[in-house]
C-alpha cells in the first residue's frame, strides 16, 4: 500500500527534519521511501515543504500532485496547498498559526494547537513533532 504525506510551513519550523523523521520511520518499518524537499533561497522564514511517499512496493515517482495527507503548520501553506489535496485527504493543521478554518468540506480535519502544546511541555522547538504525533495517531501509518 502506498501512502503520501505533504508537510508544509515556514523555514525554521523543522519541516525538513520532520519529513526525514517520517522517512526514517517508514524505512525502519521495512517500507520503500522517497523524500522530496522544496524550499526557497531564503529558507528561514520562507515557505518550505516536503513530500514523503512510502510503500511496500516500488515507488514510481516521488511527485504527488494531489496528496492524500498533509501536515500544515502556517496560514500561507494552508492557502497554497489546501486546493491541491485529494478529495477525502487528511489535513492536520496548526491552529496556533492558522487563523481560519479550511474552506474545503471534503477533507478529514485534525486541528492541533501545536505551538501551545509544545510550549506547555517546555519544548517549543518540537512544534512540528507535535503535529506529526497527531498525524500518527490519526492514521497509524507512522510507527510511534
Amino acid at each position: 500500500m502506498q501512502r503520501d504525506l505533504l508537510l508544509a510551513g515556514h523555514g525554521g519550523q523543522g519541516i525538513l527534519v520532520t519529513g526525514q523523521v517520517v522517512a526514517n520511520a517508514a524505512m525502519l518499518d521495512g517500507q520503500r521511501v522517497t523524500y522530496m524537499p522544496a524550499y526557497g533561497g531564503e529558507v528561514r522564514g520562507g515557505t518550505v515543504h516536503v513530500t514523503v511517499v512510502s510503500s511496500d512496493e516500488r515507488i514510481s515517482s516521488p511527485f504527488v500532485p494531489h496528496p492524500t495527507a498533509a501536515v500544515i503548520m502556517n496560514r500561507p501553506s494552508l492557502d497554497r496547498f489546501e486546493p491541491l489535496l485529494a478529495p477525502g485527504a487528511l489535513l492536520v493543521y496548526n491552529t496556533s498559526l492558522i487563523d481560519r478554518e479550511p474552506a474545503r468540506q471534503d477533507l478529514r480535519l485534525v486541528p492541533v494547537p501545536a505551538n501551545e502544546i509544545s510550549d506547555a511541555v517546555g519544548m517549543s522547538r518540537a512544534v512540528t513533532l507535535v503535529a506529526l504525533g497527531a498525524y500518527a495517531a490519526a492514521t497509524g501509518s507512522v510507527p510511534l
